[in-house]
């Protein structure tokens, strides 16, 4: 009875709390609510404003520990998901421990791909273009990343692999997400569609791409603008 008691009246709360409560909307009340929020700091309260005013009420904003004393705002501008390289050996920028791409050819993958002779028909294609390659599928390993790897250290292909983001449908969802962004195709096996068959105009293109060892970060995805607002439109509605 008295667990039923306090449960009417957090709704009766709950309830009388939102009539006298205001939507924030201004960067200014944004960052009232926000320097409360974190003691009374007015410095943190107006970078999370400006930070909110950047993203946009859809965008993503993350806290990390800094590395200095600062506290300081990074805004990267495309999409950034959890998964690092799968091996150092792609690593560009050694003082960084990072690996930087530069016109990106990108493959999207539903499945784990461990087989090197289903890989290398596309992989010529892409050397032959001279731009960079990403592939990012289940999983990438045995032969399959030993190959990539073979050929960064040989200059043949700038070339990573990652892990695709998320786990079961959150995974095929985010997969859709960065084809769209990338103007690129999933390839899966329920459409029909074999890796080793497919064409270079199925991947998809970006102007940079940024990996360390913990999260990827894609940039200027070359994805058509009215099929992104579209993806954007259909996440609304889930």
């Amino acid at each position: 009875h008295l667990r039923k008691g306090m449960e009417k009246a957090v709704k009766v709360v709950v309830a009388e709390i939102k009539k006298t409560s205001k939507m924030v909307k201004d960067k200014k009340s944004i960052g009232q609510v926000a320097t409360v929020a974190a003691s009374n700091d007015p410095a943190v309260g107006d970078l999370i404003a400006d930070a909110m005013e950047k993203v946009g009420e859809n965008g993503v904003i993350t806290i990390e520990e800094g590395k200095t004393a600062e506290t300081t705002l990074e805004m990267v501008e495309g999409m950034q998901f959890d998964r690092g390289y799968l091996s150092p050996y792609f690593i560009t920028n050694p003082d960084k421990m990072e690996v930087n791409l530069e016109d990106v050819h990108i493959l999207l993958h539903d499945k784990k791909i461990s087989n090197m002779k289903d890989l290398l028909p596309l992989l010529e294609k892409v050397a032959n273009t001279g731009n960079s390659f990403l592939l990012i599928g289940e999983d990438v390993e045995g032969e399959a990343l030993a190959t990539l790897v073979v050929n960064k250290i040989r200059g043949t292909l700038k070339c990573a692999a990652v892990k695709a983001p998320g786990f079961g449908d959150r995974r095929k969802d985010m997969l859709e997400d960065i084809a769209a962004l990338t103007g690129g195709m999933v390839i899966a096996e329920e459409r029909g569609m074999k890796l080793e068959n497919v064409d270079i105009s199925r991947l998809g293109k970006a102007k940079r791409i940024k990996i360390d060892n913990e999260n990827t970060t894609i940039i200027e995805g070359q994805g058509d603008p009215k099929e992104i607002e579209a993806r954007i439109a259909q996440i609304k509605l889930q």
